[in-house]
């Protein structure tokens, strides 16, 4: 699939369907747990191919509340930082908003430490439960009403979506920029 791209102000928004743990970015973002032990899903594909720093530096984190965000160093990826994202599971409860803080929360964290790229899997669609469509107006929608009121050093955020159903309602919901 071609990337698709759109551009809000001096940051362009890019969907690919790519390996997010191959992405030669800033940061790549991690579909977290709270206690950010990353055994399975896209959590589980970043620690194996990063190697166990990245478990050893979340462990000292500790616990995450739903909506934030923790970093750590990239270990042997590409990417030089994780950011540990933790989104909703369906069925807790406010699971939209929940997400959509999860967003911000990754973009401030972003812009405050300088970053440059980033690129950001499906939160919580895959294990966690999230529908998929629901997943991706709130992203892109998130990310694209943050680069339009906020200064930021970003100039790529990129939405890495293997899923080809998710992969979809992600192009759908980018090529609705305007």
């Amino acid at each position: 699939m071609q990337p698709i791209t759109r551009t809000i102000g001096k940051t362009v928004i890019r969907l690919v369907s790519e390996d997010l743990t191959e992405r030669d970015v800033d940061a790549i973002v991690n579909a977290a747990n709270s206690y950010l032990q990353h055994g399975g899903g896209v959590a589980g594909a970043i620690a194996r191919k990063g190697g166990p720093t990245i478990q050893e530096e979340s462990n000292a984190v500790g616990f995450v509340p739903v909506g934030s965000v923790a970093v750590t160093g990239g270990g042997r990826l590409k990417a030089r930082y994780v950011i540990h994202a933790v989104g909703p599971r369906m069925g807790e409860g406010d699971e939209d908003n929940k997400l959509a803080r999860a967003i911000r929360s990754v973009l401030a964290t972003a812009a405050e430490r300088g970053f440059q790229t980033i690129s950001v899997p499906a939160i919580s669609a895959g294990i966690f439960g999230f529908p998929k469509d629901r997943c991706a107006s709130i992203l892109v929608g998130e990310t694209a009403a943050f680069l339009r009121r906020e200064e930021t050093s970003l100039r790529l955020a990129e939405f890495c979506i293997f899923d080809r159903e998710a992969y979809g309602y992600f192009q759908r919901e980018i090529e609705r920029i305007s």
